[in-house]
């Protein structure tokens, strides 16, 4: 059974976190395309994801790689990241 990893997702644009649940076999990419893909659904015209758009650990600031896999990245349940 393949479990899906809890993460709290900071937006600094809004001041809001959310939670999120995500695979820990997607590459990091595909998941700030999902996360950008809600974004723009639930809020329309107010979000718009650049390419240069990216998730960092928000205590740390450390940028995640964008081509390695949530687990590869050592991303678990309760990790804090933020999207920029």
């Amino acid at each position: 059974m393949n479990h899906k990893v809890l993460v709290e997702i900071f937006l600094p644009f809004f001041g809001e976190s959310l939670d999120v649940f995500i695979p820990p076999d997607l590459r990091m990419s595909a998941v700030v395309q999902l996360i950008s893909e809600a974004l723009s659904d639930l809020l329309g015209k107010r979000y718009f994801c650049g390419d240069d758009t990216v998730l960092c650990d928000r205590v740390t600031g450390m940028i995640y790689s964008m081509n390695r896999t949530i687990r590869e990245l050592g991303i678990e349940n309760g990790s804090r990241l933020m999207l920029i």
